[in-house]
């Protein structure tokens, strides 16, 4: 697993942070069924809420049953916000994620930009189509001859951050202007 990946729920919360009430909980979704990940996520995200004095309500959640239970606490627990932890088995509920938030019209952000697509508040990850071209490049190379174990190791260096306004809209949030510079992709 890519190291860099955990240490990005720091970044998400605070983007998070930055469209919901101050001093609002805030819940992070954790898959704990993916033990590294999980306690790497947890610390990075639980480190940054500590610094920002954010008070954090974390929620597990490995079956679909216990996706809506967490959305239902979330909502019980007045939750102003929920950072969707990246995880392999969050990404393929995404659709369900994302109703799950819209009905308890919560505010949530997630890891990839499909989340933003398939109707979710925000997205802040790794930039999949500029990993996918770095592939074919590696790809290539190996084809002209080039040993794999010659091929240096690259870490993602493009990150994608999408903001969905229709979304903004059906909350009822205001997304700051400062946000909207900063996006690569606004979905109107």
């Amino acid at each position: 697993m890519n190291p860099l990946l955990p240490a990005m729920e720091g970044k998400r919360l605070g983007l998070l942070r930055e469209v919901i009430p101050k001093g609002a909980l805030l819940a992070v979704l954790l898959n704990p069924a993916s033990q590294d990940n999980f306690n790497r996520q947890l610390n990075d995200v639980q480190e940054t809420a500590r610094e920002v004095g954010q008070q954090l309500l974390v929620l597990h959640a490995r079956t679909d049953e216990e996706i809506e239970a967490a959305f239902a606490t979330a909502a019980e627990r007045l939750a102003g916000g929920v950072l969707v932890a990246a995880d392999p088995f969050m990404l393929s509920r995404r659709e369900r994620l994302v109703a799950l938030a819209s009905r308890y019209a919560v505010p949530a952000i997630y890891e990839a930009r499909e989340y933003a697509t398939a109707g979710g508040l925000m997205s802040y990850g790794i930039s999949l189509a500029n990993a996918y071209r770095q592939a074919g490049v590696y790809v290539g190379q190996i084809l002209k001859g080039v040993k794999p174990s010659d091929l240096p190791v690259l870490q993602p260096t493009k990150f994608d951050f999408v903001i969905n306004l229709k979304t903004a809209k059906a909350l009822e949030l205001t997304i700051p202007d400062k946000l909207l510079a900063i996006a690569d992709e606004v979905i109107e």
